[in-house]
């Protein structure tokens, strides 16, 4: 992103040199841990000098580099040899709770029903449609088994429907790099025409005349979403016309369509800031319109209904955002009329808009919740949830006239359901509950519990708890802590199969909602970032405090994950406080922040100047340096750590995560596990189907459960 007691240096010993493990290794000489080659570069700035021994890994096109990251692969296979059969039967234990032939609960959208299923023992999707109602023939759009032949790696997204049902847009990414290639199938003929959109988002929408649709284009180097282009069927690529170059290199840009199908909207966005552009979708070739120009810090998203757009927005102080109201003909910001005020105790996450009503998405407290009201105001409610430790979402609303809500409901010791209700009669349907097969599950089996920690400034940091029935809560019992804590992503209670097989071995699970997400509100993420980022580490380690004086679990059976920008803290706090935590899993993690942030050539940076500061900013550079994980590495003890990176990783690049390992091996102090896990073959969301993931989320679990001698 100095521990290591006697009682782990025993534990750890008994396992590498169990009896079991003794026989395979006998005659064996144990392979020594990979030492990459120190080559000492200079980095300056501020007249600050660090000294990077290990930057020359940045280069995937060095077979020096390549040596090293296959001789890492090589002791992780090793040093886990020993666990090959537990992670294979964990595999199938995972997959066999997971019904094969599943399909999705049918959705309406312009006169078909769509669908998506599986089959048995296959990787992928099949996409399908059924014309007017669900006993009308099965058209299968696209087969994603047959169109993933051939391919390590395969992504399928993006699906785009003509208004007139004829074409789909799609499209796809076999590199795991998320560029993606935009195609066009004829739906009727099954045809697909061969010319090849490259290096895009993957999504596109199409204009009411069935023959123009819109794209985004990545810059190829930083992978920017930069540029909006406007193609015509029946046309060659290649004489598309750009309509848009978001030029400011801390913004991105996208295209969509409002819900009342009547305008094309294109957005620009940063952290702080977002700016519009509408187009009425009948008229495809005339001029974007600006919807109103960016201002620093004002962020609005906007909905269409009749002759108004509402704009959801942080306008004039509005914290957690209120809504507001203006003429489609006249939509600057100087005119913008409130709607729903702004609130201190409520977050207004999201608006969904029917003929007749409206639902608004709420978070107070940290719940989820919404909110139906009736457009004549003569009829306003919540919907009742009845627990702490819940999700509750709008999904898959496209129709608009409807008064059926579709939502999903699952909470952390309950399968998640998707509900159709009648907002009218008030009346719910379960249209699916997620079936967990293998006869053994019965969620009276799990208890949850919502509990605050206190952090070191005194703010009440509140955790998602759950655990089998059985399991003590005497300081003996191991736990897994997770927290992501960046960009205002939530990380709300749900359930998971695959974490039973943790639950069912006596684990504890928390989720640790630390600031830098939105859990309890806007400025529970605006004290999580910039310069109050290391509040999210803190948090995290006092829940971490809270948890082992609480009896949940003891530093000898505490572990941690986190993935991504939660990888980042987990090489903070593994810095930070060590001796808390017997083991760690860092995937895909951020861990050279300063380095990172000052390569503007880097994918995603100039992007991120408003989530952790832009250090050509000495102010920025300094409170960096302070946290950075790779910076900070000392010589002391740290607990067991794996580590996961993708080569072709395009949001964490791969020699982020080598360069901190590198760097650990070289200066930590401790005899504890060191194992760097690298996929070849793929990027920053791992492994592509859908079972195959479930191979690396066994890797993770042996890995936690081997150092519990638990593997059997």
């Amino acid at each position: 992103m100095s521990h290591l007691k006697i009682s782990k240096i025993v534990l750890l010993v008994s396992l590498i040199f169990a009896p079991s493990c003794q026989k395979q290794k006998k005659n064996k000489i144990e392979m020594k841990e990979p030492i990459a080659q120190k080559k000492a570069k200079e980095l300056e700035k501020h007249g600050d000098i660090r000294v990077d021994n290990y930057y020359w890994l940045n280069d995937r096109e060095n077979s020096e580099v390549i040596t090293y990251l296959e001789q890492e692969n090589d002791y992780y296979a090793e040093k886990t040899a020993h666990t090959k059969d537990f992670q294979s039967s964990l595999f199938e234990e995972m997959k066999s709770r997971i019904k094969e032939d599943d399909s999705s609960v049918p959705y309406k959208h312009n006169g078909y029903w769509y669908i998506t299923r599986y089959e048995e023992g296959k990787e992928y999707p099949i996409h399908s449609r059924r014309k007017g109602d669900l006993e009308a023939a099965e058209e299968i759009m696209f087969n994603g088994n047959e169109m993933a032949v051939g391919h390590e790696y395969f992504n399928l997204r993006g699906i785009s429907i003509s208004p007139d049902n004829k074409y789909a847009s799609f499209a796809l990414d076999t590199v795991s790099r998320r560029q993606y290639y935009i195609q066009i199938k004829n739906l009727e003929t099954g045809e697909i025409y061969t010319d090849k959109i490259e290096n895009t988002t993957g999504s596109s929408v199409w204009a009411n005349d069935n023959k123009t649709f819109f794209y985004t284009k990545k810059d190829p180097t930083t992978l920017r979403s930069d540029k909006i282009y406007k193609h015509k069927f029946g046309t060659d690529s290649s004489t598309d016309k750009m309509i848009f170059h978001e030029e400011d290199e801390t913004f991105g840009t996208f295209v969509y369509k409002s819900k009342s199908k009547k305008y094309i909207i294109m957005g620009s966005y940063s952290t702080l800031t977002s700016e519009y552009q509408i187009l009425k979708a009948d008229s495809p070739d005339e001029p974007f319109k600006m919807f109103s120009p960016r201002k620093r810090g004002l962020e609005y998203s906007i909905y269409h209904y009749q002759d108004d757009f509402y704009v959801l927005t942080n306008k004039d102080g509005a914290t957690n955002f209120k809504l507001m109201k203006v003429k489609e003909d006249n939509t600057s910001s100087e005119h913008w009329e409130e709607f729903i005020r702004h609130r201190d105790d409520v977050l207004l996450e999201d608006i969904d808009i029917f003929k007749e009503y409206y639902v608004l998405s709420e978070r107070e407290n940290g719940l989820n919740k919404l909110k139906i009201v009736r457009w004549d105001n003569t009829n306003s409610y919540h919907l009742p949830f009845d627990n702490e430790t819940y999700t509750a979402y709008s999904y898959a609303n496209l129709e608009f006239d409807t008064q059926t809500l579709r939502y999903v409901y699952n909470a952390i010791t309950t399968p998640y359901s998707i509900l159709d209700f009648d907002m009218k009669t008030k009346k719910k349907e379960i249209k699916k509950e997620q079936e967990v097969l293998g006869g053994t599950f019965n969620k009276e089996n799990y208890r949850s519990q919502r509990v605050w920690a206190t952090a070191r400034d005194g703010v009440k940091i509140p955790m998602s708890i759950v655990y089998h029935k059985d399991t003590k809560l005497d300081g003996t019992s191991p736990l897994l802590q997770y927290a992501y804590g960046s960009y205002g992503s939530t990380t709300d209670p749900y359930f998971s199969t695959s974490r039973l097989s943790l639950l069912d071995r006596g684990f504890v699970f928390a989720i640790s909602h630390v600031r830098g997400g939105e859990y309890l509100g806007r400025k529970w993420y605006e004290d999580g970032k910039l310069l109050k980022k290391k509040n999210t580490f803190t948090d995290f380690i006092d829940c971490s405090s809270y948890l082992i004086e609480n009896n949940f679990t003891s530093a000898n059976h505490l572990y941690a994950y986190g993935g991504s920008a939660g990888g980042l803290l987990m090489g903070a706090i593994v810095n930070m406080a060590p001796e808390l935590y017997n083991g760690v899993i860092a995937a895909v993690p951020f861990v050279d922040v300063i380095t990172t942030m000052l390569d503007d050539s880097i994918p995603l940076t100039t992007g991120e100047y408003d989530e952790w500061g832009n250090p050509n900013d000495k102010a920025y550079y300094d409170y960096i340096k302070t946290y950075s994980p790779y910076d900070n590495v000392v010589a002391q003890d740290y607990p067991n750590l794996y580590v996961t990176t993708g080569l072709h990783d395009s949001q964490v690049q791969y020699f982020e995560p080598a360069k901190w390992v590198a760097k650990l091996r070289d200066t930590k102090t401790d005899g504890n596990l060191l194992l760097f896990d690298i996929n070849m073959d793929t990027g920053h969301g791992g492994a592509s189907g859908r079972f195959e993931a479930l191979k690396e989320t066994a890797k993770d679990y042996s890995f936690l459960l081997d150092l519990e001698g638990k593997i059997r």
